[in-house]
């Protein structure tokens, strides 16, 4: 799967989609996917049904935030900044 890079200086990506994106970028792939699933205690069900929901979005972006090799690529790859990530989670989290 391929994510398309955007322009770092367009900030204007909801919370809620930077959450998407970053989830698509994690399950890409599976040693991450495990890990994402191991640290944060969703399983594959409650990522389905729960998706739209802020909590399952602050869990995956806070899983980026915890390890700061993954947070910068998946910033990287998906033409944004580490802080808009963190920035993200901590909206969703509020």
């Amino acid at each position: 799967m391929t994510i398309p890079h955007r322009d770092k200086s367009d900030e204007t990506r909801a919370p809620e989609v930077l959450a998407l994106e970053a989830l698509g970028w994690a399950l890409v792939d599976e040693r991450r996917a495990e890990r994402l699933l191991s640290l944060t205690g969703l399983t594959p069900e409650r990522l389905r049904h729960g998706i739209g929901e802020r909590s399952v979005q602050a869990a995956i972006l806070e899983f980026l935030a915890n390890h700061e090799p993954d947070l910068i690529s998946a910033a990287d790859a998906l033409g944004t900044t580490p802080e808009a990530l963190i920035a993200a989670h901590r909206s969703l989290s509020a």
